[in-house]
């Protein structure tokens, strides 16, 4: 080789290798490996296009199942892939989607409190059975659709595998409801939602411990903001006495307040894996079902006196189908933010229920609001923004519990999934319709 040719060859690596790092700057090693095996001739380029249909055979389902996985996984390498900077989630359509979502879901508690207390005025105060009616009406909406996709076989093959989880989330959720509602007779506002905390807490060492959830420090950090934001707003409430004086029975109130949480906490976990492992509809179909069952027997129990004393006309028959609805709509966005966010976010998003609860109030009740209040409401939004703050363009979408390629996940609205396989579809790697779960089909 002449010498000429030996200079060329030698100028031309040390080029390579200045571009190549020059292209990787700002990305991690694992991040630059997987970028250079991905620019590898031919790699994106859809020599294969799938069609992902339902299959007439094991076979071909298994075959599905394989090349949906690999285009989730070729779809989840080009999104991850992207050069980010630290606020570029903001900036997407799915931040402005939870942060409204949350919102919504703060003023359907809002509502709920609102109706809650209109028939305690009139002196109907029925916990139980006042939300009996909205697992009945979850599961007139929910248990008729999934019956109509599935079937009767189908669906009574899921209820026997599966219905005892169901039954725990169901149980848990109706406790949740039930004890903290029950809290409220025993203690005052101020110490009922101070242990109202509990539940994030819960929601956080629950996620971390069975989850797999690692949180970033920017998570954590907007989890402190959007609760000391929270603390503003109960300390204008003790300022102003507004926090309901002492109670009956503090110590047993708290302690109902305490076990409310913890329910609460747990349910909101544990829906967070169903909902991203299964259709939104079917984990909503059981929870309306067996709602019913377990509020109905706790209603027939405990509030049968209530009932009996309470007090029935047109305007209270009226807060009850407002109450019913305003919580049937809640109980159906709640699957959808847990998929795009998670259970922590959604625990926070709800702390600004408070401040919608005296606007309300300000028309309703004659309340006065108190300045720390519009700083306390500013305070949790940018808690909000922060716990994005630093992350992916995933967001909180890919759940660690899935698998890399979430291949043990739903491709619905809101997940990494259907995210990854529309990036496939782009690159042409994918096309064809399906049910909404993990293996039949894709939804759109």
């Amino acid at each position: 080789m002449k010498i000429s040719e030996i200079a060329t060859t030698h100028l031309q690596t040390i080029r390579y290798f200045i571009g190549r790092n020059h292209q990787n700057q700002g990305y991690s090693q694992v991040q630059q490996l997987e970028m250079d095996e991905y620019r590898k001739p031919g790699r994106f380029e859809p020599t294969t296009t799938v069609m992902v249909t339902g299959g007439s055979s094991n076979e071909e389902s298994a075959n599905n199942e394989l090349a949906t996985n690999e285009a989730v996984g070729h779809g989840l390498q080009q999104i991850e892939a992207r050069k980010v900077h630290w606020y570029s989630y903001l900036t997407t359509a799915d931040f402005w989607i939870v942060l409204l979502m949350g919102q919504l879901l703060a003023l359907c508690i809002t509502a709920t409190n609102t109706f809650s207390t209109f028939l305690a005025n009139f002196g109907t105060s029925i916990p139980a059975f006042q939300t009996v009616f909205t697992y009945i009406l979850l599961s007139l909406i929910y248990l008729t659709y999934t019956l109509y996709t599935y079937g009767p076989i189908k669906y009574g093959k899921i209820l026997l595998k599966d219905g005892w989880k169901y039954f725990i989330l169901s149980f848990l959720d109706v406790q949740g409801n039930y004890f903290t509602v029950l809290a409220y007779r025993y203690t005052n506002i101020l110490s009922a939602q101070l242990i109202n905390f509990w539940a994030i807490v819960c929601v956080v060492i629950i996620s971390f411990l069975l989850l797999r959830v690692r949180y970033k420090i920017f998570q954590i950090l907007g989890i402190l903001i959007c609760c000391g934001g929270m603390g503003l707003l109960l300390a204008s409430d003790h300022i102003q006495g507004t926090n309901g004086g002492t109670g009956e029975n503090m110590l047993k109130g708290d302690l109902f307040a305490l076990l409310g949480a913890t329910c609460y906490g747990l349910t909101n976990v544990f829906e967070e894996w169903y909902v991203s492992k299964r259709p939104m509809y079917e984990v909503l179909s059981f929870m309306g079902l067996f709602g019913m069952c377990i509020n109905g027997v706790q209603a027939a129990i405990f509030d049968r006196t209530s009932f009996q004393q309470a007090t029935w006309n047109g305007q209270v028959i009226g807060y009850l189908v407002g109450y019913t609805l305003v919580l049937a709509f809640f109980y159906s966005v709640v699957p959808f933010l847990l998929r795009i966010a998670s259970a922590a976010f959604y625990n926070i998003s709800l702390l600004t229920a408070n401040f919608w609860g005296t606007i309300i109030g300000i028309h309703v009740f004659g309340y006065t609001i108190h300045f720390l209040y519009p700083i306390a409401f500013v305070l949790i939004i940018v808690g909000l923004a922060v716990y994005f703050l630093a992350g992916s363009m995933l967001g909180e979408s890919k759940k660690p519990w899935l698998g890399d390629n979430q291949e043990e996940g739903v491709a619905g609205f809101g997940t990494a999934k259907l995210k990854a396989l529309n990036m496939a579809r782009k690159q042409g790697m994918v096309t064809g319709t399906g049910a909404e779960n993990g293996t039949e089909g894709i939804i759109a």
